[in-house]
């Protein structure tokens, strides 16, 4: 046995230890206040859960559930059941969000379609290129590829 496999047990018997001396042997340091980044995600994969949870949903302009959705209206519902609030329409989305890039994007950050500085559609990252979002009129909540390269990214906090 190592020196560096003995100091959890040695911290255990002395009952207390610093948090560099945790992450020091690889372990994990909670602190009051700061959520870990499973935690910070778990609004996001329960956000993206709801929109999916949708799917077949008909669209409807100005709607926000629980039966039809516009584009907002779906991020809008699926993150206020993930405990997170959001402002009504794409625009106010995409100013309230931290703005990601799109490598760093996640499953469950919202996904912000553009014309120049102007957002006009938001749906919820799925992975793969892909988004869920209520399209447009005649249409339903769903699953679709990534069509344009115009989108900006922003994670809820």
């Amino acid at each position: 046995m190592t020196a560096l496999n003995r100091v959890p047990s040695l911290m255990v018997r002395a009952g207390t230890a610093s948090a560099l001396t945790i992450a020091a042997v690889g372990g994990s340091v909670v602190v009051p206040g700061v959520a870990s980044s499973a935690a910070a995600a778990a609004p996001a994969t329960k956000a993206l859960q709801v929109a999916a949870s949708k799917k077949g949903s008909p669209y409807r302009y100005g709607a926000t559930g629980p039966g039809r959705f516009d584009c907002s209206g779906l991020t809008l519902y699926s993150f206020k059941k993930a405990g997170k609030s959001l402002p009504r329409t794409a625009a106010g989305q995409y100013n309230k969000t931290h703005h990601v890039s799109s490598k760093s994007r996640k499953a469950g950050d919202l996904v912000f379609f553009h014309s120049g500085s102007s957002v006009y559609h938001v749906g919820i990252y799925a992975g793969k290129g892909k988004i869920w979002h209520a399209p447009k009129t005649g249409d339903v909540v769903r699953l679709q590829k990534i069509w344009t390269k115009s989108v900006w990214y922003g994670r809820v906090s």
